[in-house]
């Protein structure tokens, strides 16, 4: 097979999708060394592209950021997925103008869109868009509605809608719809009234790969020779972090004032509170003796070596906690359904984590399950930890039959 161009765009927020989307690259040239891969993504995602030496768009440079969409669709801990589709309406339609014009003057032979869903939107209402094989990847299906609230309940049911017509673009071979994770991630219910049920859904038309991580679990179970790696101690250490956006400021800062409180018990704990891209270590409120770092290469090194870590609910980062065996308390963003619902379902399914409200929250409660899960011995049942190879596999698969087409 000859050189093939491969536009990749990594959506969504954050930067879990930007490191699963790095692990699919990497097995995709494994198995093709004649793939060449362009990037679009924002920032903080471009940022990690740029250090990895990957080839990156300058059209990544007008790409509308989701991140600052949702921090400021944000209210404090609490985001409502709804009220941050309609924030980001107007810088849906911009990107999706954007991929438009770069399909229709470059010569790709197959565009992958990591829960790109502005570009899946304008598919789905217009196919024939481009003439290239398309790959959407998902580790969720359906929007929930998380309040009572008529609005939200409409605009939840309309925006399904539109999500179940994808079958539009997967049902011909044409093109791919890859989920990250297993079937039993899906809930059983429906989109919405008279509309398809979520799960029978995905499994006609997306095709399932397991769970991608950008390591292999089984070469950091010693605990002691990653802390000599990274310079940690024997003392029990605990890792905080928030993930890619500055949403969540203020559970850093809960952690810090539950610090002095598990100190009265454990005068050697170590805490490291992790800012992530978008938060200045210097902004973060911390008493003496926590320490802060900011943007933290291989975090999951760190989770590695930790004796517990206390996260937003993140799909990326709880994943990689559970193949890791740690113990973690895990705060999903309030009003967020996939962190609330999807992922929260997920966990409950690995029997994985302690989940805990930011809102009902407070120094002493958060200091008590620190204490009462740190270095705890967990039993969560193995996960499947292959998704990229079989990405990669059904992606270049995709690019052979295509290619045999022409």
């Amino acid at each position: 097979m000859s050189r093939k161009n491969i536009l990749y765009i990594s959506g969504s927020l954050g930067l879990g999708h930007i490191v699963r989307d790095l692990a699919i690259s990497h097995e995709l040239r494994k198995q093709n060394s004649e793939i060449e891969i362009s990037w679009l993504a924002a920032s903080p995602a471009s940022s990690l592209l740029k250090d990895m030496g990957e080839k990156l768009l300058p059209e990544s440079d007008l790409y509308a950021n989701d991140n600052m969409i949702a921090e400021n669709a944000a209210m404090e801990f609490h985001l409502n997925l709804l009220k941050y589709l309609f924030h980001a309406k107007k810088a849906w339609a911009h990107n999706a103008d954007i991929f438009r014009e770069i399909v229709n003057k470059a010569a790709f032979d197959l565009v992958i869109g990591d829960e790109t869903y502005e570009i899946a939107v304008a598919l789905i209402k217009k196919p024939s868009l481009i003439k290239i094989p398309f790959v959407m990847i998902y580790d969720f299906v359906g929007l929930h509605s998380v309040t009572k609230n008529p609005i939200e309940k409409l605009g939840v049911y309309l925006w399904n809608r539109i999500w179940s017509q994808d079958y539009k673009l997967f049902s011909g071979g044409r093109n791919l719809a890859l989920f990250v994770g297993e079937l039993e991630d899906i809930g059983g219910g429906r989109f919405g009234y008279l509309l398809p049920n979520c799960r029978a859904h995905a499994e006609i038309y997306y095709k399932f790969v397991g769970y991608i991580l950008p390591f292999d679990p089984m070469t950091l179970m010693d605990k002691a020779k990653i802390r000599a790696k990274l310079g940690y101690g024997e003392e029990p250490l605990v890792i905080c972090s928030i993930g890619g956006t500055s949403i969540g400021k203020g559970l850093l800062e809960l952690c810090g004032e539950a610090y002095p409180i598990i100190r009265e018990r454990l005068q050697n704990l170590r805490m490291i509170l992790v800012c992530g891209p978008r938060i200045s270590a210097e902004s973060i409120r911390a008493p003496q003796g926590v320490e802060v770092r900011e943007y933290v290469p291989a975090l999951y090194e760190h989770f590695a070596a930790s004796d517990l870590a206390v996260v937003q609910g993140g799909g990326t980062t709880t994943l990689e906690l559970t193949a890791l065996r740690k113990p973690f308390l895990c705060f999903p963003i309030e009003g967020h359904c996939e962190q609330e619902i999807h992922v929260g379902g997920r966990l409950e399914r690995h029997q994985a984590g302690v989940k805990m409200l930011y809102s009902k929250a407070t120094p002493e409660l958060l200091a008590k399950q620190i204490l009462l899960n740190l270095g705890k011995e967990v039993t969560y049942p193995p996960i499947p930890t292959d998704g990229a190879k079989n990405a990669a596999l059904l992606i270049n698969q995709l690019l052979l039959q295509s290619h045999q087409i022409n």
